[in-house]
């Protein structure tokens, strides 16, 4: 379970003090930040002071934890629905609790309840002395406490809620991607280490392996990483990499200098390779100076090699995104034929033929890339070819299903109704 001091940690004492000072800047409204059991309030520093009525409610050991109970329930129901959540306090004022939650668990709440949306009534000032009234307290300091209270409309209550509703959530996100890439990083060293342990056993065992020998390893090993990287293999180019880089790090062990060098030349050789594999030159020339400028800015080895791996993801997708255009080009060369060739009785076998793919593979395509099968393309094409004679008052409906490849009227009637919601003749009568 956290509490406030591990809410820091997470998020940082000055974000949060931020999000409060901002808060009351902005709405005139003071909030808190209290844990999961409604303790460990983080408070504005710039706004230090509850509102009289719960300075007195608070001075009472009692007071002070029923407050907290309070807010223990408020923050548990808002994470409950996942929603701000609208209460009164156990002294009368109207409050709201915003949920913290990071994958699922609930660290707290952000609470303002410090507030009424009526005019305190006679009625009222009896209520809350009756509330009140075993908590050990001056009433009639608490009455006069009442006579400084914020009284807001409903609409701005409800209105104050989402605000800190939306900002508790956005900053609980900014967290967790936070915390998930302080954990890629780890799961990388982790990885790496257990590399360099390997290393350093395989160097202990064969500590007579001349200087020669391992200049060929790593050539090696770049040349297998260039094949990796070609053929779009990213579960192989990453194996290889890791290999690479503890070596790197064994070698150059803290000169980041020397490990950049050694980065900016795998880079060139991976980029050159995802051009053999048919990336786009262009893009990737470009990218490639972003690149360099991105390296000359890290000054931390972890956060270097974490990078690396990143930009060697974005080479090898680009290798498939230059098959995705490849595929798009065939893909366009397939319909040209259609729109043809649609009057004729085509099949996939004739369709494939034009485009030298095997029908298997160009289906295939097909349904990645647009979504449907290629018969499927093919009556769209004859579709959209009828609805412009349907328009010509001098073609009957049998005359446009002959002239767009359909034997059958009535087949045609079908198709034409599945597709466009009307039959062929609702459709001509429109037209005309």
């Amino acid at each position: 379970m956290l509490h406030s001091i591990e809410l820091r940690s997470l998020i940082g004492d000055e974000i949060l003090q931020k999000i409060l000072s901002s808060f009351k800047k902005a709405t005139g409204l003071r909030a808190i930040i209290v844990d999961v059991k409604g303790e460990g309030r983080i408070v504005p520093t710039e706004f230090p002071e509850d509102c009289k009525l719960c300075q007195v409610v608070r001075s009472s050991e009692k007071g002070l934890e029923k407050c907290q109970r309070s807010y223990e329930r408020a923050g548990k129901e808002a994470a409950k629905y996942g929603e701000p959540y609208i209460f009164r306090c156990h002294a009368g004022l109207v409050g709201w609790a915003a949920p913290l939650m990071l994958e699922d668990k609930h660290l707290g709440a952000i609470i303002c309840a410090q507030v009424l949306m009526w005019e305190p009534e006679e009625y009222f000032l009896e209520e809350i002395k009756e509330m009140c009234s075993g908590l050990g307290i001056d009433l009639s300091e608490l009455i006069e406490a009442t006579k400084s209270l914020a009284v807001i409309s409903p609409q701005m209550v409800q209105g104050a809620a989402d605000l800190l509703f939306v900002v508790g959530n956005h900053l609980m996100k900014t967290t967790m991607i936070t915390q998930q890439q302080r954990k890629e990083i780890a799961d990388q060293q982790a990885r790496l280490g257990e590399e360099m342990f390997a290393r350093k056993q395989l160097e202990d065992a064969f500590k007579k392996i001349e200087t020669r020998s391992n200049r060929v390893y790593a050539l090696e090993k770049e040349q297998d990483l260039v094949t990796k990287v070609r053929n779009g293999d990213w579960d192989g180019t990453y194996r290889v990499l890791n290999e690479l880089l503890a070596d790197i790090l064994q070698k150059y062990p803290g000169d980041i200098q020397e490990i950049k060098t050694r980065a900016l030349e795998l880079l060139v050789v991976m980029s050159r390779a995802a051009v053999e594999g048919g990336a786009n030159l262009k893009n990737l020339l470009s990218l490639n100076s972003r690149y360099m400028d991105e390296m000359m800015r890290l000054d931390n080895i972890e956060d270097l090699c974490l990078w690396l791996l990143k930009i060697t993801q974005k080479f090898v997708d680009s290798v498939d995104e230059g098959d995705d255009i490849k595929n798009l080009q065939v893909i366009q060369k397939a319909a040209e034929y259609m729109k043809a060739n649609f009057i004729a009785k085509l099949t996939i076998d004739d369709i494939s033929q034009a485009v030298y793919l095997s029908p298997c593979y160009l289906s295939k395509i097909f349904k990645q890339e647009l979504g449907c099968t290629i018969m499927e393309f093919l009556t769209k094409i004859r579709i959209e070819e009828a609805k412009k004679l349907l328009k010509n008052p001098k073609y009957n409906i049998m005359q446009v299903a002959d002239e767009i490849g359909f034997e059958d009227p009535s087949y045609f009637t079908k198709v034409f109704k599945r597709s466009e919601g009307v039959t062929p003749s609702q459709y001509k009568r429109k037209a005309l």
